[in-house]
């Protein structure tokens, strides 16, 4: 039987927020079975608890934003990222501030955070969302879209007017019953066009990004004088972007995930379209680790 898992010690962390420029605290502590991932802003007047929940989304721009009360905590996504690729169904995050840490735009650091803190397993299995009918979403000419599929799936298609997004930077498909989150998706940062900047900052957004938390384009190249970490990198935050959002849905996702232009306001209404058809979907357990499809015995299990 696999087993639910949350962390072994409590870990913390500092970082800026990449819309709102404010350094925050952040502090990941262990949390009981099924008690799933559960977001505190602690530094409130009266503290405030939103659950990890697709329904308590809502502001979207650039970012995906747990609203409750009155209070927010923004751009979760990565955060949650690590946590679906690492497996950690429980956890307590005290975050002292309106958004969680940019880091270095990736998912890297909270998978090294949390490894740091170490992973166990819990006493009850775990319990997976599989998807059982094709759901979709759509708005204008970006779509997404899940299907069933034995494992779990990502398969993206972004398209920027930008010289640099060459056909071989549009498009990647991610399958963990071969590839590795850790080692293949998890380091992918955030990117950004300098052209918004002003537009983007004016809004309130981006006023802690800069070239050590995201890939800044010019009209024409890359600025950061190091580079891609991957072929692909600019699709593969889209997909590690996705993952978060999906994760969101509350349970490890046995399905494959389809998608053309999407963001979090699109994966968000696809999560929500598929919570409202109770018919398209199931939770399941496995009690042999035979029958747990290869995509989560690699990823989940082996922390791959």
């Amino acid at each position: 039987m696999l087993r639910q898992r949350t962390l072994k010690n409590k870990i913390k962390s500092t970082g800026v927020g990449l819309h709102t420029g404010v350094r925050v605290e952040l502090m990941l502590r262990p949390a009981p079975p099924d008690a799933g991932i559960v977001f505190h802003r602690t530094d409130l007047p009266k503290p405030v608890t939103i659950g990890a929940d697709a329904r308590n989304v809502g502001d979207t721009r650039l970012s995906s934003s747990l609203e409750k009360d009155g209070a927010r905590i923004s751009t979760v996504e990565h955060l949650m990222s690590a946590l679906a690729g690492l497996g950690i169904d429980n956890l307590h995050v005290d975050i002292a501030g309106p958004e969680i840490p940019i880091m270095d735009g990736s998912a890297g650091p909270f998978v090294f955070l949390l490894q740091s803190a170490g992973i166990v397993e819990q006493s009850v299995p775990k319990r997976y969302l599989r998807i059982k009918s094709v759901v979709e979403a759509r708005q204008d000419d970006k779509w997404a879209r899940f299907e069933p599929h034995h494992g779990f799936m990502l398969d993206f298609t972004i398209d920027f007017p930008h010289p640099v997004f060459g056909s071989e930077n549009r498009h990647v498909a991610i399958d963990f019953a071969e590839h590795s989150y850790i080692k293949e998706v998890s380091r992918a940062r955030t990117f950004g066009f300098m052209q918004d900047v002003e537009a983007l900052r004016a809004a309130g957004l981006i006023l802690g990004g800069n070239l050590q938390n995201a890939i800044v384009l010019d009209e024409t190249r890359i600025l950061n004088s190091e580079g891609l970490r991957y072929d692909n990198e600019f699709a593969k935050h889209k997909v590690l972007d996705a993952i978060g959002d999906l994760y969101l849905l509350g349970h490890p996702l046995i399905g494959k995930y389809t998608a053309y232009k999407s963001g979090h306001g699109l994966n968000n209404a696809l999560s929500r379209a598929l919570l409202s058809r109770p018919d398209a979907w199931e939770l399941v357990t496995f009690d042999a680790p035979a029958d747990v499809p290869s995509a989560f015995q690699s990823w989940q299990v082996q922390g791959a």
